[in-house]
């Protein structure tokens, strides 16, 4: 399975984005603001492809656990070996206070130009939609990749 991030606007204190699975539309994504050198918590993931597994300890994963059920939680969405950051995530967030450095999903989001700090709405919905399929794909034992670009506009 591919999954494909492909930023689309760059703001002062967030990125915005889309999600493709195997090049389908999924849904909206946010991320801290691009920076050259990194600042932890305030920068967005390096361009790159980075394969997801689950990960099965920690705060997120408790709180993910509890909120969804065992039956259907079964790690968080993290991304392996992504250069200097660690516990890079898959998650539901509003807005790019709550990034960290990780992926936030959402079924809608807001331009840039109109708050700085970004704003996806739905998380939740968006998330539930695509945890399952990545989950289920790791579970069978498919290698599941993210790749980050951004939008290449040609005029």
């Amino acid at each position: 399975m591919k999954l494909d991030v492909v930023r689309t606007q760059f703001g002062k204190d967030a990125t915005n984005g889309m999600l493709f699975i195997d090049d389908v539309f999924e849904c909206y994504t946010l991320e801290d603001e691009y920076r050259d050198v990194k600042v932890m918590h305030e920068t967005c993931i390096p361009e790159g492809e980075y394969e997801i597994k689950l990960r099965t300890e920690g705060g997120f994963h408790n709180r993910y656990l509890k909120r969804y059920g065992a039956d259907w939680h079964k790690g968080m969405l993290w991304l392996q070996s992504v250069p200097q950051f660690t516990f890079i995530l898959i998650h539901t967030l509003n807005d790019s206070t709550q990034t960290s450095g990780c992926l936030g999903v959402g079924s809608s989001q807001q331009d840039l130009d109109l708050d700085a700090k970004g704003l996806i709405t739905q998380s939740r919905d968006a998330y539930t939609r695509l945890y399952p399929k990545v989950r289920d794909a790791i579970l069978s034992g498919d290698k599941v990749k993210i790749k980050y670009s951004k939008i290449n506009i040609r005029f």
